[in-house]
């Protein structure tokens, strides 16, 4: 296996912010009288706005006030969590910089819009390390679709075979396999399934144990 570049999720993998946008997700819903809100919130895990979108009104009905919703639970984000108070995942510093020092390129492919990947990354010091950032926007078709890692390859001049991806969701593991790239699943909210076990190359607790598989596994 030949390793020319690493591409990271940032929900989840960088930042435990899908266990705090859950939270506010709950809280704002009361306000709404909403049902089964986390169980919701785990269907959306991994997908972009338009998706979520899709299964809100599912779930809640054509005359959910969506955009109401959605804006007030991004201002109890940013109210808790801005400013760099969003909490870093075990081994996020240890392993970026360890890529770096390696001369590893880097890209973030996040379903989220790629101006929040960019401040929320800018508030926790950790932007520099990456040469690309690709948002949920900037692509058509949502994970569990191949687009978005394929458009990271593309920005950073690599080849999807030689792409190592990093992802906690079984939809952005679906869509790193279905580009022909290597998975590696580090789980947060959702725990790895037999299909996970069967299309990454490994699964881990921690960010700090993919150092280990690119000292023994990776060609760089």
């Amino acid at each position: 296996m030949k390793i020319d570049a690493v591409i990271f999720d940032m929900d989840g993998v960088i930042f435990d912010s899908e266990r705090a946008y859950m939270v506010c997700c709950i809280e704002v819903g009361k306000k709404y009288n909403l049902e089964n809100v986390e169980e919701v919130c785990l269907k959306c895990i991994g997908i972009n706005s338009r998706e979520t979108a899709r299964i809100l009104y599912e779930s809640y009905g054509d005359s959910f006030p969506l955009e109401k919703y959605r804006q007030e639970v991004y201002e109890l984000f940013r109210e808790v969590y801005g400013n760099g108070k969003l909490p870093v995942k075990e081994g996020v510093q240890e392993l970026l910089g360890y890529l770096k020092s390696a001369g590893v390129p880097m890209a973030i492919a996040s379903s989220t819009k790629s101006s929040d990947v960019k401040m929320e990354l800018d508030e926790a010091g950790l932007l520099k390390y990456f040469d690309k950032v690709i948002g949920g926007e900037m692509v058509e078709r949502s994970k569990p679709e191949p687009d978005i890692f394929l458009k990271a390859a593309e920005e950073l001049g690599m080849e999807p075979e030689n792409c190592l991806v990093i992802e906690d969701s079984h939809n952005g593991v679906r869509a790193a396999y279905t580009a022909g790239m290597t998975p590696v699943m580090v789980p947060d909210l959702l725990e790895p399934t037999p299909e996970m076990k069967e299309k990454t190359a490994a699964i881990y607790k921690t960010l700090l144990d993919v150092i280990g598989f690119m000292e023994t596994r990776g060609e760089y």
